[in-house]
């Protein structure tokens, strides 16, 4: 809601007068005002900022008078975070960007308004009644609204819009409240106009305000991060950005080439033809000569790096971002992407920049590529990347856990850094091609590492000796489906837009190999495609999984003190061996969705790519059997000898995030750690879309698994094969309860079908049948197990609506970059 102004205006007129020495304010209607420049008598005094809209600003009240002369003209309004509150999950950070909207300024009577066409539903058509009668059928949206103060004849008029400005565009109250940190309110008492944050140039025109939310604070995250979490103060930019010409060319959108896209329907198409148009989001490049096969761009695209980056971050963000170069030459271009340093003194929300920004917040967090883009046509004006400065600490520790590199402890190896700036380089790379148009390619990490577009996971190998080696840990360069995709986004056609020509660049790409699979089929915990997944490696999800459990057992047979450096507390080895421990985390979901999976394309009709078809059993139950393997005893449990070195938590060093959860006090919590990792392929396995799928392939191929058999196969896995040593059998018990726990989620879960549940129910009578079996054994610790296993079952299948499961521990921080949303 944009806030009312505070005083009358008959009050504003006389006030503002008194200021500039007038007796009173003279009347707007009076011809003899307007031959007097009454803009400019109002105005008097106050420091005017010529551009693309003019606008004065009076520093002895702190408001900003905006000259319009531009009625009915259609220009870019975009509203963002110049300066955020630092917490990743609350998600309000620097340089974040909110709405971008066409507008227009109208005039009605004595006031002007602003108003939002409603550009998703248009005619494109040169009859003006059709295109009346569509922009007539759905609603538009006025965003502010002001009476004018004065104005100069019939096309410029002066308006107060400081209020405006210091409303709350961004939504920071509601997501305060939302994330539960407080009830939050915009303060105006405490807020002002940011008049640092002003700039004009010819095609933008820049504002910005500094805003108070006030409010009982209810939260941790915001207590963490402000120095009074009852007055949290941000700023909020404005900018007005003049729209480009219309000689851009949008280039329509094809499921399978890997860009993000605009849509709108459009109403004025042949009942023959789609509703609904989409096309390519993409900077605007034209060759100087588009007859050469190789040219220069009219105008390349240059990306500028944030000055607050220190080296050798700065180098590491410029080289990777740099890459991009690769696919543009690829594409027939010569030198048409560029990276430069930030001009000093400028402002990373001014329009005319792209911008890589080096963005803080208290813990690790997501980094992102986004851009203002003209929602008419896809054009991207401006990109803008957010970087997160902790991500590369992070990368750091998994390498320390990898190499425990402090034989002495006062060593000062390179290899961590190197791994963690060859991770920096690749994800400059990669948010730089979200803000080129580009989407994720989850299905690249399975051949030759054919895009950044996709989440790497740290390649490690084992060098000739057999020991860890991180030479290779992230690629050096764009990828191989980079150039397939900037060549269908930005190829220039000699005789213009060829569909054939575009059509010929993705069929030439999927005929040697290519693939494109994005978010919506890799980040489900339900998905069922082979090759898309988020931070895997390698051709075959289960022996690449089989893979990395070798090295993981290698890292964890030998970890030990080497991997904090002398003076470190020793309670912080347990952070540098959580990501060594839950090391095949995300190969355990890449393996999953083998089970139960597809394979699949974004194909078209007569692209000769395949449709669908069902993967052979024998490849889903090895996939099976490799994610059983890693809840063995073997793989669960730690050296004696490095429990002995984690002491309880240091003072001054509490748990976080980072670590364990425990149930054990202050000590580590190893069994906590156990029932964590065990957690882990059980609920990608027991998951009840992945059960429907099972049961309805079974149905219509009976070669294809199908429920029972993977229910037969993991309970002989896991509760039929008893350790006989005893800290063995501990774990065992423990992977067998989290087990049950799955089961008996599914069996309750209203998601699966009444056959899936019935055979779930079967599965669970089998396990209370054997431990009925158990029972009598002379193992009093196996016997008080299976009588309490016994009465929790038959609870369960009392009431199982009613039935209290197990709470699950909360795994530490997942994805290399954080948990929260992206």
């Amino acid at each position: 809601m944009i806030p009312k102004v505070s005083f009358p205006p008959i009050y504003v007129l006389v006030v503002f007068a008194l200021l500039q020495g007038c007796k009173t304010a003279q009347p707007a209607s009076q011809k003899e005002h307007f031959k007097s420049d009454p803009i400019g008598d109002f105005t008097a005094g106050m420091l005017a900022n010529p551009g693309f809209f003019d606008f004065y600003y009076d520093e002895a009240i702190g408001r900003v008078f905006l000259v319009v002369d531009q009625l009915n003209e259609e220009f870019l309004y975009a509203n963002a975070l110049a300066a955020g509150v630092g917490s990743n999950d609350i998600g309000l950070d620097r340089g974040q960007l909110g709405d971008q909207r066409v507008v227009k300024f109208e005039r009605h009577g004595n006031k002007l308004l602003l108003v939002q066409p409603n550009y998703d539903y248009r005619a494109v058509s040169e009859n003006e009644e059709e295109v009346r009668s569509v922009a007539e059928a759905f609603a538009t949206s006025v965003i502010g609204g002001w009476e004018i103060i004065a104005q100069n004849g019939e096309d410029a008029f002066l308006i107060d819009i400081t209020d405006w400005l210091m409303r709350d565009s961004h939504g920071v109250a509601v997501r305060l409240n939302r994330t539960g940190q407080g009830k939050y309110k915009l303060d105006l008492n405490r807020s002002a106009i940011f008049q640092e944050g002003m700039f004009n140039f010819p095609s933008n025109t820049e504002f910005e305000s500094l805003l108070t939310f006030s409010g009982q604070p209810a939260g941790g995250w915001i207590r963490s991060v402000t120095p009074s979490s009852d007055a949290v103060s941000v700023r909020t930019h404005h900018s007005f950005i003049a729209l480009p010409d219309d000689e851009y060319v949008p280039r329509r959108f094809d499921p399978r080439c890997g860009f993000f896209n605009i849509s709108y329907q459009d109403y004025a198409t042949q009942i023959e033809q789609p509703l609904t148009q989409r096309f390519i989001v993409r900077h605007r490049l034209q060759k100087k000569n588009p007859k050469a096969k190789i040219s220069e761009a009219v105008e390349p695209i240059i990306y500028y790096v944030d000055r607050g980056a220190p080296e050798p971050i700065r180098s590491a963000l410029i080289k990777g971002a740099s890459w991009w170069n690769q696919a543009f030459e690829a594409a027939g271009y010569k030198n048409a992407f560029q990276v430069r340093i930030m001009p000093e003194g400028a402002h990373p929300l001014d329009a005319r920049y792209n911008v890589i920004q080096w963005v803080h917040r208290s813990t690790r967090g997501w980094s992102y590529g986004s851009g203002i883009s003209d929602p008419r046509t896809g054009e991207m004006l401006k990109g803008h990347v957010s970087l997160g400065s902790l991500r590369v600490r992070q990368d750091f520790l998994i390498a320390t856990g990898l190499l425990q590199p402090y034989e002495n402890g006062d060593e000062e190896p390179t290899e961590m850094t190197e791994m963690a700036l060859a991770r920096l380089r690749q994800l400059s790379a990669h948010e730089v091609g979200h803000t080129l148009g580009l989407a994720h390619n989850f299905s690249a990490s399975t051949y030759d590492r054919a895009s950044v577009m996709d989440y790497p996971q740290p390649l490690v190998t084992l060098d000739e000796n057999g020991e860890i080696a991180l030479k290779n840990a992230y690629d050096d360069k764009i990828g191989a489906w980079d150039k397939v995709a900037i060549s269908y986004g930005y190829s220039e056609f000699e005789n213009g837009e060829d569909q054939l020509a575009l059509q010929n660049i993705l069929d030439s790409a999927f005929s040697k190999g290519h693939k494109f699979i994005t978010d919506q089929d890799a980040r489900p915990a339900s998905g069922l495609h082979p090759a898309a997944h988020l931070w895997d490696n390698g051709a075959s999800p289960a022996k690449e999984l089989d893979r990395m459990m070798e090295i993981r057992g290698k890292v964890l047979d030998s970890f030990s003190e080497k991997a904090v450096k002398n003076g470190t507390p020793l309670s912080l080895l347990e952070e540098a061996l959580v990501p060594i421990y839950l090391y095949h985390r995300y190969q355990v979901d890449a393996t999953s969705k083998i089970l139960g999976g597809l394979e699949y394309t974004y194909a078209l009709r007569g692209d000769g790519q395949t449709v669908t078809k069902m993967i052979p059993a024998e490849q889903q139950l090895s996939a099976l059997k490799s994610l059983l393997r890693t809840v063995e005893s073997n793989h669960l449990k730690l050296p004696e000898e490095l429990l002995v070195a984690i002491p309880p938590r240091a003072f001054g060093y509490p748990r976080s995030r980072e670590t364990f959860a425990s149930n054990t006090g202050p000590a580590f919590d190893y069994l906590a750690a156990i029932q964590t990792a065990a957690s882990l392929p059980f609920s990608f396995i027991f998951n009840a879309d992945r059960f429907n799928r099972l049961h309805m392939y079974k149905m219509r191929n009976p070669n294809q698994p199908g429920v029972t058999q993977v229910l037969d196969l993991s309970i002989a896995s896991v509760w039929k094969t008893l350790e006989s040593n005893t800290s063995d059998r501990v774990i065992n018990r423990i992977v067998e309860s989290e087990m049950l726990q799955h089961l008996m989620r599914l069996a309750a879960d209203e998601r699966a079908y009444t056959e899936v549940r019935a055979k779930v129910y079967q599965g669970i009578e089998s396990i209370q049948k054997f431990a009925k079996s158990r029972e009598a054994q002379r193992n009093d610790q196996d016997k008080v197990f299976y009588q309490f296993i016994l009465k929790e079952i038959d609870r369960f299948m009392e009431n199982p609506s009613k039935f209290k499961m197990q709470s699950t521990l909360k795994a530490p921080d997942g994805s290399p970059i954080g948990t929260c949303s992206h």
